[in-house]
């Protein structure tokens, strides 16, 4: 089902544009795009120069601000590509005034466009979209075509953070990271079980969880060489 627009879409994203960067590449083709730079001048934009964490798919941004106010030491950038979520997200984060949180409104593909080689110390991937049909697995966030970027942006010490209900995608995802050489860690088969404590829930997560639904958890890692 698509998404109805929102009313004053426009207008609402207008008056978010100190804590919002649209990425307004016109190539669809992300291979060519990503070759006409436009970095985001991240020094400039953020208050304090601190280590910079990536939320893939921030949706209306309930995570994104919490670990903000929860972690004023690093600057978050929350990245979505649906306006009709983005805008709530990036309203909530005003009303916070959080001076280390930003979002990118774009594709995960068209992330190097923006954003220098070796710049990002952790990346979240909170309930992506699992695409449950093989013939879109390549759309998966964790298929290891998303993860070859993710390498060439990532610090050599950074870590991958996902979280899902999904099964067979946590599965898959365990496979794809495999396959991109990463290493795994803290891997839970049913987070709110597991022990682990600092969890920020998610709008998605709270609502599996409240139905009994197992959260599944893993941090990913490259080998130091």
């Amino acid at each position: 089902m698509r998404m109805r627009k929102k009313k004053h879409l426009l207008e609402r994203l207008e008056a978010v544009t100190d804590v919002l960067y649209i990425s307004d590449c016109d190539d669809r083709n992300f291979n060519t795009a990503i070759l006409q730079k436009d970095y985001i001048d991240l020094d400039a934009w953020f208050e304090k120069k601190q280590p910079l964490y990536l939320e893939i798919g921030c949706g209306k941004g309930k995570f994104a601000v919490e670990y903000a106010k929860s972690h004023p030491e690093i600057n978050l950038l929350a990245v979505e590509k649906t306006p009709n979520v983005l805008v709530s997200a990036c309203e909530a984060a005003q009303a916070e005034n959080l001076p280390n949180l930003r979002f990118l409104k774009g594709g995960a593909e068209y992330l190097e466009r923006h954003l220098h080689p070796n710049s990002v110390s952790r990346i979240f991937l909170n309930f992506s979209c699992p695409f449950p049909k093989n013939s879109y697995a390549s759309h998966r966030l964790t298929h290891v075509g998303f993860l070859e970027i993710y390498k060439r942006l990532m610090t050599p010490e950074a870590e991958i953070h996902q979280k899902t209900d999904n099964m067979h995608f946590f599965e898959f995802s365990i496979e794809q990271f495999t396959q991109a050489g990463f290493c795994l860690q803290n891997v839970s088969l049913d987070l709110h079980n597991s022990g682990f404590e600092g969890n920020i829930m998610t709008e998605y997560e709270k609502r599996f969880t409240d139905l009994g639904q197992p959260i599944y958890r893993l941090e990913a890692v490259l080998p130091q060489k």
